[in-house]
């Protein structure tokens, strides 16, 4: 008898958020810039505004009556992007510290300025 594997999958820790600003550190889109509209922590990646878009083919379906092809934004794995830093314009990472107060903040990694939370608009909730 053949022992079951767990497929059940760890999400991973991704320190990024919705709406944080990257760059795009190695690949077809290296320098690019925008910001993150999702998250995938089972994947290990994050999808990035305006970057990796695909065509796909579809057949006419309810969202897409006439059928037809479709732009599609792919998501990016976490360690080919870095969030920007806004002095010097660069891509950075980013690690935990404890304020004053005791709440865990996240700071980058270079200048340990604290990294203030994206505004996200009312439509993006």
């Amino acid at each position: 008898m053949s022992a079951k594997k767990n497929t059940m999958i760890k999400p991973y820790k991704i320190r990024l958020k919705k709406g944080d600003t990257v760059m795009v550190r190695s690949g077809k889109y290296k320098g690019q810039t925008g910001k993150i509209t999702a998250v995938h922590p089972r994947l290990n990646a994050v999808t990035v505004e305006d970057l990796n878009i695909v065509k796909k083919h579809v057949k006419p379906n309810r969202q897409y009556p006439q059928g037809g092809i479709i732009d599609i934004t792919k998501p990016l794995p976490v360690s080919k992007v870095g969030i920007v830093e806004p002095t010097s314009k660069k891509p950075s990472r980013i690690k935990y510290t404890f304020d004053k107060s005791g709440a865990k903040v996240r700071v980058f990694q270079k200048t340990n300025k604290e990294i203030h939370p994206p505004k996200l608009s009312k439509e993006g909730k």
